[in-house]
């Protein structure tokens, strides 16, 4: 089921640091899948968030690849530990 917005809040623009939905998590195959997809979305020009920590951004036991989706909703895809 999809529920639109009422008018009144159509123009607000979503931000992840706002209350309600931070981010969508989704299991990769393997450390290349994420390599892979990393390398797929630089080459579309999508920014990759916490660049300097990559792919190491969660902590040093999580693998994984965050970038922003066009609607702004953080998007992460993590490898099995």
């Amino acid at each position: 089921m999809i529920v639109r917005a009422p008018d009144e809040y159509a123009d607000e623009e979503f931000h992840r640091r706002h209350p309600g939905l931070n981010h969508l998590a989704f299991h990769a195959e393997s450390r290349s899948h994420v390599d892979g997809m990393t390398e797929q979305l630089r080459e579309r020009g999508v920014a990759i968030l916490s660049e300097d920590d990559h792919p190491f951004a969660g902590g040093p036991d999580h693998y994984a690849v965050y970038f922003e989706a066009p609607e702004r909703v953080k998007v992460e895809l993590v490898a099995p530990t």
